[in-house]
């Protein structure tokens, strides 16, 4: 039996890049904003493009906050991507500011690049800080691709991957059951596809997956 992942949809995000690339692993890939399919699924993956107020308050609309703390407490394995990693964070500075869903610590800021053009687009090699279920096989300075602005700032404790544009910014992050990459997986070749993998090996091992 395969793995299932619900990508949840609360209408900013590039979904069906991500549904296909894990389709390509070999994972059942499902996108939905109904709680009980998200329910049903062995992990979960929150997507995004665009500005972290106006996806917060889509999610809140649609109760999808509580949901996701929901299986965040139930022990099942959450991936945000892009604008997903920085709506795991507790708040961000852009447009004025907004709270996070306060799943991992720290605060959202822009990216510190003078001279640069904002936003970061293109491939950048990313550092392992530290070892990771999710990064299992994929070599430290591997090339990951990249569009955004802004970036969070996860405790030493939390923080998984930087990368460099102007000065050096977190770029992955974990806490227990609760993962994110700034990057797109599902844009990033072989290695994007060994960490949506790789993710879907945490799912298929995590306890709630034999619920």
């Amino acid at each position: 039996m395969s793995t299932s992942i619900g990508i949840v949809n609360y209408g900013m995000g590039n979904l069906r890049s991500v549904e296909k690339a894990l389709e390509h692993v070999g994972v059942t890939a499902k996108i939905s904003s109904e709680a009980e399919e998200v329910r049903a699924a062995d992990g979960v993956i929150l997507p995004g493009v665009g500005a972290f107020p106006r996806a917060m308050e889509r999610i809140r609309d649609l109760r999808l906050d509580e949901l996701i703390g929901e299986r965040r407490e139930a022990g099942v394995p959450i991936l945000g991507i892009c604008l997903g990693l920085q709506l795991l964070f507790d708040s961000t500075t852009e447009l004025g500011g907004a709270e996070g869903l306060g799943l991992l610590e720290g605060p959202v800021d822009g990216l510190d690049a003078p001279g640069l053009k904002v936003p970061h687009i293109g491939w950048s090699p990313v550092r392992w800080e530290r070892d990771s279920q999710l990064t299992e096989g994929i070599p430290s300075e591997t090339p990951f691709y990249f569009v955004h602005s802004f970036a969070p700032r996860p405790s030493a404790e939390e923080l998984l991957g930087s990368a460099e544009y102007g000065a050096r910014f977190a770029c992955a992050a974990e806490r227990d059951n609760i993962f994110g990459v700034q990057f797109h997986p599902e844009k990033s070749s072989s290695a994007g596809l060994r960490l949506l993998s790789n993710f879907a090996g945490v799912c298929a091992a995590a306890p709630s997956a034999a619920g």
